[in-house]
């Protein structure tokens, strides 16, 4: 009785503000014609920063792939294409790879990309990136032979190369100018010069209210049609603005109203509100959909201790966790794969201990780790409003086995400005985070980022270490294709069901809502607003 009379006041609500929205845009039929010309889309969250190689998060990636370009590009299988390369060719030991870029690029300030732009910024993408790092680490050499051609010279083979420099996940390859990527890679740059199809409108970028790009009348694509991020990056639009709503109910009676054309990530319990109108479609983005995840901080107690790490994969219940943050089962589903159910790497081995939470278990190995009451500071924000909802029912499951948790909720930004501090939780650092990642990410050892557990502390924010671990990771990248590779992928996941870099939420898939007028959004890893446009 309480959810349907919830349901039916979130619907009122909806109506209601409809209304509102419908006035305003009275105002604004004038204007009719140039709007077929314009995007306006909610995303999931605002943009605080600008730079897609300082940190992960998904909206900094979506911004950067609106500014820069990478050498390759994935397809929407995942494969790796050419982008701003024209031609690449690999010598038959496999140890020195030449690349030359294609006619015709040029950053937004007018000047022609070199390589000596490509070098400085492959370096710093790979003293800050999981994909970059591992590619880096076998990477002897970045030469340039002229303006446009460089060579990459390896001291061992790397079967993924070619796939690593078009990574859209993680922290991504993007060809800055050298001098923004000279600068020093702990330090985000402010700079938003790229070469990609579309400019970052800093006149009209308002923190917590709108984020703008016009498109570049200077860019020329490729020639080939597209598909994923590869191919053609033809741009169909003068504009696209992102309009920040914080606001479920809001957010969806603009959608409805036609204020918006497009909900990047609407609320699941909003979308039958939304999917009735004749006049919206909701649709999934991709396959792969998104994992959940709950992070420790591995450098301070007690999640130092991989017994602590490994009771939170016992105390957590999958199913709890992924209704309070996603509603309705038909999105979600349990899943322990660290890297993917359902894909050709979605092994659960080594998981079945936990396959359904044992609390004494839990707080035995909690014990063990030497916990003893201490305070354990969880952060978390409810502008995501899914991470929010999850991280209340983990921190309520681990407060069954005694962790004395305490939930700081704050904006996004400020969580994410937050994680990458390595200080003590009392001293302006944390213990836990909930997240979630793309599919895309998190499907393979080698682009997963929170399975890197190499003990160099460039890893992802949380930075666990285990050297076992990083022997096996290595073991699968090299391994034939076959069973060699099987085999290692099983001895892999069995280390990290027992390590616990992060403890495995479930997955989720995430529709998106877009007006019906909207036509060629794309099948990518993340939102891209090339080939839309607006009948």
């Amino acid at each position: 009785m309480t959810r349907s009379i919830l349901k039916g006041a979130v619907a009122a609500t909806v109506l209601l503000v409809g209304s509102a929205t419908a006035v305003l845009l009275g105002a604004a039929t004038a204007q009719a014609q140039d709007d077929r010309r314009v995007l306006r889309v909610v995303p999931h969250a605002d943009l605080r920063t600008l730079d897609p190689v300082a940190v992960s998060v998904v909206i900094t990636r979506m911004h950067g792939l609106m500014i820069y370009e990478t050498l390759f590009a994935w397809d929407s299988e995942l494969r790796a294409h050419p982008q701003m390369v024209r031609d690449v060719t690999t010598s038959a030991d496999g140890l020195v790879w030449r690349f030359t870029l294609r006619d015709g690029l040029r950053f937004h300030d007018g000047q022609p990309v070199s390589t000596r732009d490509v070098i400085a910024s492959l370096r710093r993408w790979m003293a800050r990136d999981v994909v970059g790092s591992h590619l880096g680490a076998r990477v002897a050499s970045l030469d340039a032979v002229d303006d446009k051609t460089f060579e990459m010279k390896l001291t061992r083979p790397h079967g993924f190369v070619t796939q690593a420099l078009g990574s859209a996940v993680g922290q991504i390859p993007a060809i800055m100018r050298e001098a923004d990527a000279a600068s020093d890679p702990s330090r985000p740059i402010t700079t938003t010069i790229g070469s990609g199809p579309f400019r970052f409108n800093r006149d009209q970028w308002m923190s917590g209210q709108r984020v703008v790009y016009d498109r570049n009348a200077e860019y020329v694509p490729r020639a080939e049609p597209p598909d994923g991020l590869a191919g053609g990056r033809v741009v169909k639009l003068d504009r696209v603005e992102w309009r920040i709503m914080p606001d479920a109910a809001t957010a969806a009676a603009a959608l409805q109203t036609g204020e918006i054309d497009i909900w990047e990530q609407p609320a699941l319990d909003l979308l039958p509100v939304v999917a009735r109108r004749r006049d919206v479609q909701v649709e999934r983005l991709n396959s792969l959909g998104n994992q959940g995840m709950l992070r420790p901080n591995s450098l301070h107690p007690p999640f130092n201790d991989p017994r602590a790490r490994l009771a939170l994969a016992y105390a957590t219940d999958q199913a709890e966790v992924m209704a309070g943050g996603w509603g309705d089962e038909q999105w979600w589903r349990r899943c322990r794969a660290y890297f993917i159910c359902g894909t050709p790497l979605g092994t659960e081995a080594g998981t079945e201990g936990y396959a359904s939470p044992n609390l004494e278990r839990a707080r035995s190995l909690l014990q063990e780790s030497g916990y003893r009451g201490e305070r354990i500071v969880f952060v978390t924000s409810t502008d995501i409003a899914p991470i929010g909802r999850m991280a209340e029912v983990v921190a309520a499951n681990l407060r069954q086995i005694g962790m004395n948790i305490d939930l700081q909720v704050n904006d996004w930004g400020t969580v994410v400005s937050r994680q990458p501090r390595k200080d003590p939780p009392d001293q302006g650092g944390w213990n836990l985070f909930v997240t979630y990642a793309s599919g895309a990410t998190m499907q393979h050892p080698l682009t997963n980022i929170g399975t890197n557990m190499s003990c160099d502390g460039r890893n992802w924010s949380g930075w666990p270490c285990d050297e076992e671990a990083e022997r096996l990771r290595t073991a699968f990248l090299d391994a034939a294709e076959g069973p060699a590779r099987d085999a290692a992928l099983e001895a892999l996941h069995r280390r990290l069901a027992e390590v616990q870099p992060y403890r495995v939420l479930g997955q989720v898939d995430q529709p998106y809502a877009r007006r019906a007028n909207v036509q060629g959004v794309l099948n990518a890893p993340v939102m891209v607003f090339w080939n839309i446009e607006k009948n």
